[in-house]
């Protein structure tokens, strides 16, 4: 396999990463290529999609042997499920799969270079391959949600007082606000309502907490040197 270039987004660690691509579309996030395959002529036509298919790798997962059973954050502790029935990044090989939106295909001095939208991927994950969505044959309407029937609704409140989300660039705030929306931390965790997490998200350091099912936010620094 290899690596034809790396995604470059707002989360330096695994916490606080959505669960799924597209979740939150707002957040964007830009590909560039290894110097092998930065020829524009590899994405003539990419830009009549507006959807693509990322294959990637589970950079900064480590798995010393297989494990056929895993529990997926949103389930409760003691539950767990085939490892082939969830998406966990703790898999036979480390190889992860996202549909991220297409925002554009830009013909720079670094070479080609993809802006897309809605990536669940830590920044500097090696890029694999790329391919269309296609709608036609991709999408089926009467597929079955499992378990995440339940999990994937789960929505918090954001509250955050005016002053703390100013400090966030401008075109970061409604990213931010939906992935803290999406409920970052493990299920196991959610009974302590005393416990203030900490994110690093576009080089701030966001503190919360959650009580019930508002998630309020303490406050917001700069880790930006």
């Amino acid at each position: 396999m290899k690596i034809i270039g790396r995604i470059h987004t707002d989360f330096k660690e695994k916490f606080g990463i959505p669960r799924q691509s597209g979740l939150v579309e707002e957040l964007t996030a830009k590909i560039y290529f290894e110097p092998e395959y930065r020829n524009i002529d590899a994405f003539k036509g990419l830009e009549q999609f507006n959807y693509i298919w990322l294959i990637w790798e589970f950079s900064e997962t480590v798995t010393d042997a297989f494990k056929a059973s895993v529990r997926p954050p949103r389930l409760p502790r003691n539950e767990h499920l085939g490892v082939f029935a969830t998406r966990s990044p703790y898999r036979p090989n480390p190889i992860g799969l996202s549909s991220v939106k297409l925002i554009s295909v830009e013909d720079t001095e670094e070479g080609p270079v993809l802006t897309v939208g809605g990536a669940d991927l830590l920044d500097g994950t090696p890029i694999y391959d790329i391919k269309p969505y296609l709608p036609y044959a991709d999408c089926h309407i009467d597929a079955l949600a499992g378990y995440t029937e339940t999990t994937g609704k789960h929505k918090l409140q954001v509250e955050v007082e005016e002053s703390e989300i100013n400090k966030i660039n401008s075109d970061k705030r409604e990213a931010l606000i939906k992935v803290l929306a999406e409920d970052p931390r493990p299920s196991y965790q959610k009974s302590d309502e005393t416990r203030v997490y900490g994110m690093s998200f576009a080089g701030y350091e966001v503190k919360f907490k959650v009580v019930g099912e508002v998630l309020k936010v303490v406050n917001i620094t700069t880790t930006v040197e």
